[in-house]
């Protein structure tokens, strides 16, 4: 018999909570019997989604993955509220697009500090609370398909979560006897806020209608759809319950089949 709770009693802190896949993770952690801190740096999407998850949450606002301090104080408010951290889920991220010759070292440093120094910030932060839990502590890192294949005018994004997926490859390695499990979810074009945003600049700049520029992105699913936030918060469900304590190291793709990792 599956049981209905499995995180039940875990603290975990999702980063990038307030929308899209953040928000999906957070809820369905919440649902598996977690304690779910949310992170992300503006309050009003974190209260809105604490009202709809109830009691076993708690909002950190301001959270800023690229700033050390405010990772530090937030983490200090967390572990007041539901103790030590055992399941760390890295899912901030930005994806700004621009051919490369037009990326500038601007975009090209922030994508990289929020995108995979962030991953660093925050990891090395709870390093110590995942190595203390004796029952199986969890990392998982949101990258994308941009980490294991290329994609053309977000070449910032697709350095980064290549990077994101390096960086889980050789943690699963030191954290393996450690009783950590660290693995990447790396969903295709999900149906979140940003894409939808993406639509709408295709939309402007080509002319096209709205059918077209979504066709354009799912061209490459052999599904030929979105992936659903929540298609993604259940591998991360998964991967974070003890059915998944011999997977680690792994870059699970959920992209309909548009990569498929050997």
């Amino acid at each position: 018999m599956l049981n209905a709770e499995p995180l039940k009693g875990r603290h975990a802190l999702v980063t990038g909570a307030g929308s899209g896949i953040g928000a999906a993770i957070a809820r369905t952690l919440a649902q598996g019997g977690a304690n779910v801190t949310l992170a992300g740096r503006r309050r009003a999407p974190l209260e809105e989604l604490a009202s709809d998850i109830g009691a076993n949450c708690f909002v950190l606002q301001g959270f800023d993955v690229t700033e050390p301090d405010a990772i530090t104080t937030g983490l200090a408010a967390a572990r007041g509220t539901f103790g030590p951290i055992s399941i760390l889920v890295n899912n901030a991220g930005e994806a700004p697009s621009a051919p490369f010759e037009k990326t500038s070292a601007e975009m090209w440093n922030h994508v990289l500090s929020v995108d995979l120094t962030g991953v660093f910030n925050v990891t090395q932060a709870t390093l110590a609370d995942l190595k203390a839990h004796s029952d199986g502590a969890r990392i998982i890192n949101i990258a994308s398909t941009a980490g294991l294949t290329g994609y053309a005018y977000v070449s910032a994004y697709c350095a980064a979560k290549h990077g994101v997926i390096g960086l889980t490859r050789a943690l699963a390695l030191e954290l393996a006897k450690k009783g950590v499990t660290v693995n990447a979810v790396c969903p295709g074009f999900t149906d979140t806020p940003i894409i939808q945003h993406s639509i709408g600049t295709i939309m402007q700049k080509t002319g096209r209608s709205h059918a077209d520029a979504l066709a354009e992105l799912t061209k490459s699913n052999p599904q030929g759809r979105l992936v659903q936030p929540q298609e993604v918060a259940d591998a991360v469900l998964w991967l974070a319950s003890p059915s998944a304590a011999s997977v680690t190291g792994q870059a699970i793709a959920v992209s309909g089949g548009e990569v498929m990792a050997g």
